[in-house]
């Protein structure tokens, strides 16, 4: 059922969308899945130890790196625990799949005059699986990971870095994200537009709402009108 109400976003300000990528676009149940319940298993399996006991020693690094670009590093995860982690993450790769509404609103966005950007912390191993599992890259202009930068999104040092690279006006710009650190980042930059997501994982309650407007379904950014021409 399409939304009778006008669109959460003036879209005659809009000329680019920058969108995160894993609770946004993509169900993170797939990322909840693997780093609660896949890896340990496969960790305890691999080393012979209580299942528990793998859980708590990741879950403890987890929490020691958060918000740090180690913390999305495959490299680092296959290095810390002695695995390939990013051949670990193809053996539940069904997993992946978009959030409800997401194809609908990426297809609305190719065919209107903004320019669609992905800026994602997913390290390249993951970035190229989900790319071969949902063909995301065929409906945007440009991705780019963070780990290309040395900084995650969570870092404002970022922001700046990722404008040198590919430029944009901030304040035409929308980011959507479920990250209220990168949220906040990307306001310290100037960033006007800002949206943060209501529930990133279907299988799990919704998260605290932060200080920006909370989108709950991709329909209420429908439709999505260019610019009047002025007369």
């Amino acid at each position: 059922m399409k939304s009778s109400t006008r669109p959460m976003i003036d879209w005659g300000q809009i000329q680019t969308v920058l969108l995160d990528m894993d609770g946004t676009l993509l169900d993170l149940h797939y990322d909840t899945h693997f780093w609660l319940t896949h890896l340990p298993a496969r960790y305890a399996q691999a080393r012979g130890v209580d299942p528990e006991k793998a859980s708590q020693e990741i879950q403890d690094t987890i929490q020691n790196l958060k918000g740090s670009l180690d913390w999305y590093c495959l490299d680092f995860w296959s290095d810390r625990l002695g695995m390939d982690v990013s051949g670990l993450k193809h053996e539940v790769g069904d997993r992946i799949r978009y959030r409800t509404g997401a194809m609908a609103f990426l297809r609305a966005l190719k065919s209107s005059h903004c320019r669609t950007v992905i800026v994602t912390n997913a390290h390249e191993g993951g970035l190229d699986l989900k790319r071969q599992r949902t063909g995301l890259d065929h409906w945007v202009d440009a991705i780019h990971s963070t780990h290309s930068f040395g900084r995650p999104k969570e870092d404002p040092a970022f922001w700046p870095a990722l404008h040198a690279c590919d430029s944009f006006d901030p304040a035409t710009a929308v980011l959507i994200d479920d990250n209220h650190a990168a949220l906040n980042a990307a306001e310290g930059f100037g960033i006007r537009h800002l949206l943060s997501i209501h529930q990133p994982d279907s299988q799990h309650e919704p998260i605290p709402a932060g200080r920006w407007p909370v989108l709950e379904r991709f329909e209420t950014l429908l439709p999505i009108t260019p610019p009047q021409p002025v007369q």
